[in-house]
């Protein structure tokens, strides 16, 4: 067995997009798959999103997009960050997007003006007379999965600022927008996270009809009985106050398991099991009630165990736990399942 063994569902990662198309109303999908596809695989889940539906890809760099470029010569693809003004070319010659943030205004390829209504990063304060290459207009929601009066009031700076520009294409759903807003859905919506079937609400995806993409599994490699008084791990944040069983467990922070996350719960033989003690570089222990055999499986993402569970843990977001997580060696496996 693999010490840390990812599986990625390319048929949830389908079933996800036709769930966001659904919720779109009408509106083009743009699958977000920058971050290597939020540590999923960047090219394998555009394949899926377009087969899918979608009509564009999304990402963040220009090195990302060339990636996919190379292995989808014919999808849209729409570089959402800045680049310099030497990378315009290679852009270019690669049939790429770009965004338009600042006053500079790219030549020669389809552009993207993108207006700050409220994020406060990125963005024009107000949109230009576009050129003759700009073919979106677009602005990025700061708070649609916690604050619906600042996402209206964002929703409604922006329809007043793109109205009257002709036939732009305009955009500025994500995925919570997508999911609960119907006035910011517009010609086309923007969908990253829950692509992955992870919730932009924190909350479990299935209420969303969302279905988790990632399974991550591995196994208790040591159990061990601490005594009274014995300890586990660096700094001895657990000691034992009776004799307890604990099982170590092969996978640890350099795996995108995070020293945060002390204090969650896997599946260990099909049972939850509370994480104890300061996580290592490659080795968690895992509080068990008796003795249990070398090799017993370990799910730390699936079958209920959630991503979002191990955020509420860490006290951060689902987004930082995926892309965080090591999948980009050949330990990510892909399989493709019916719904």
């Amino acid at each position: 067995m693999e010490r840390s063994c990812f599986t990625i569902d390319l048929g949830a990662i389908r079933r996800n997009a036709e769930t966001l198309l659904r919720a779109a109303g009408g509106a083009e999908l743009w699958a977000v798959v920058k971050a290597e596809g939020y540590g999923h695989g960047a090219v394998d889940v555009s394949k899926a999103a377009l087969e899918a539906g979608a009509a564009a890809l999304c990402v963040a760099t220009l090195p990302e997009a060339l990636h996919l470029r190379a292995a989808l010569r014919n999808a849209r693809i729409l570089v959402m960050g800045p680049i310099a003004e030497r990378e315009v070319g290679e852009a270019r010659a690669a049939r790429l997007e770009l965004v338009a943030a600042d006053v500079t205004i790219p030549e020669g390829v389809p552009v993207h003006l993108k207006l700050d209504t409220g994020m406060g990063r990125w963005g024009l304060s107000e949109l230009p007379a576009p050129t003759r290459d700009v073919v979106g207009v677009m602005s990025h929601l700061a708070a649609a999965e916690a604050d619906p009066a600042f996402t209206r009031l964002q929703v409604e700076r922006f329809r007043e600022a793109a109205s009257g520009l002709g036939p732009l294409t305009r955009h500025i759903a994500n995925s919570a927008a997508t999911l609960r807003y119907a006035e910011a859905r517009f010609d086309a919506v923007r969908c990253g996270i829950a692509l992955y079937g992870i919730s932009p609400f924190g909350s479990d995806p299935e209420a969303e009809g969302l279905e988790p993409a990632l399974r991550w599994e591995s196994y208790v490699a040591l159990v061990k009985q601490l005594q009274p008084g014995e300890s586990t791990g660096y700094g001895r944040r657990f000691v034992a106050d009776r004799p307890t069983w604990i099982g170590i467990v092969p996978v640890g922070y350099a795996d995108g398991f995070r020293r945060d996350m002390t204090g969650t719960e896997v599946l260990v033989d099909g049972v939850r099991r509370r994480v104890v003690g300061t996580i290592s570089m490659d080795a968690l222990a895992v509080e068990l009630d008796g003795r249990l055999d070398a090799g017993t499986p370990v799910t730390l993402v699936g079958d209920g165990i959630l991503i979002e569970d191990h955020a509420r843990v860490a006290e951060t977001i689902g987004y930082e736990i995926a892309t965080g997580l090591n999948t980009r060696s050949r330990r990510a496996r892909r399989v493709t399942t019916d719904g």
